[in-house]
């Protein structure tokens, strides 16, 4: 256990290192690639001066956390299973990301697309599960040693909600500059202790590398921001760790673990439900960043905030799947 600990923790000091030197490789050729973040005009007065800011710096940490899997956690089944799954998501957020600053088409990739492209890489995931990995489809319930098996099929819907629901929802949170890394910083830190409990060595590994990634991202990305990481990078930390839960098998502890990514979605549903039925927002803006914001936070206090949430939702996700294996 302690040799495991000690891998994880060199992944993510490897990851972050790669992350750290790619940053000024990377941050210059997308600013003279002129792939700039474009400002929604309903947002913020303050987010106006981010506009230009290089975008799908996402780039970085994915090729770090690849790279480090791969080197001290070897091509073992699992490892290659989530590094494909963020790949994919991160190759749609891409897909994304490029229509939207490269060709200027300012709504990107067309919902329906996007969802379907989501709907195919999670289906092909459970195909890895189910036939190469054997996982089965046990669902573990949190504080309590059950665990339920709806079979194969009711998985396969689950799994698809599960991946395309924290990708989505991930990509919602970032927002705020250095909101989205942070928040996922404690969340693939959560999910590096439950691998290592649970047996799952090598994909600690990946874990590891998943935060430290994030971290060495932090350094280019707190605020004020020097690149945000896009649809490639959002899409990609929560297809990551959507993936991680299935294996693990801590799909429902991934709601208590992701608890940030889970309000900020209930946000926007809350917010445009309201909006329909009654004419009436409840939020000042969506997600609920942005409702701190034109409450007159700094933005530096919402990211603080939620990065306090989101650590203590990932302890609160790891006592909570602890209490299956005692």
């Amino acid at each position: 256990m302690a040799h495991s600990m000690l891998m994880v923790l060199l992944a993510a000091g490897v990851s972050l290192v790669i992350t750290v030197l790619l940053g000024p490789v990377m941050i210059p050729f997308l600013t003279r690639l002129k792939v700039g973040q474009s400002i929604r005009e309903e947002g913020p007065q303050s987010h106006f001066k981010k506009a230009g800011t290089p975008t799908m710096g996402g780039i970085m940490f994915i090729t770090a956390v690849m790279l480090t899997s791969f080197l001290l956690g070897g091509r073992q089944g699992e490892v290659l299973s989530a590094v494909l799954v963020m790949l994919a998501f991160g190759a749609i957020g891409f897909w994304d990301d490029y229509i939207k600053v490269v060709l200027k088409r300012s709504l990107g990739l067309r919902a329906r697309d996007k969802l379907l492209w989501q709907l195919i890489a999670s289906v092909v995931f459970w195909l890895l599960l189910e036939f190469y990995l054997g996982r089965g489809s046990d669902i573990a319930v949190p504080f309590t040693s059950l665990s339920f098996d709806p079979g194969p099929y009711l998985y396969l819907v689950f799994l698809i909600i599960v991946l395309m629901s924290c990708a989505n929802g991930a990509n919602l949170t970032d927002g705020l500059d250095g909101l989205a890394a942070g928040v996922t910083f404690f969340i693939a830190a959560a999910f590096a202790v439950i691998a290592l409990v649970t047996g799952h060595s090598p994909l600690g590994i990946f874990c590891g590398a998943l935060a430290g990634g994030c971290l060495g991202f932090l350094f280019f990305n707190h605020y004020p921001a020097r690149v945000f990481m896009g649809d490639t990078g959002s899409m990609a930390l929560g297809g990551a760790v959507a993936a991680v839960a299935a294996l693990t098998g801590s799909e429902l502890a991934l709601i208590i673990i992701a608890g940030v990514y889970v309000i900020e979605t209930l946000s926007v549903i809350i917010q445009v439900a309201c909006f329909q039925t009654t004419g009436r927002r409840p939020f000042l803006m969506a997600p609920l960043h942005h409702h701190y914001e034109l409450k007159g936070w700094h933005e530096t206090r919402v990211v603080m905030f939620f990065w306090l949430w989101s650590f203590i939702f990932a302890g609160a996700g790891v006592i909570g799947y602890m209490n299956i294996w005692r």
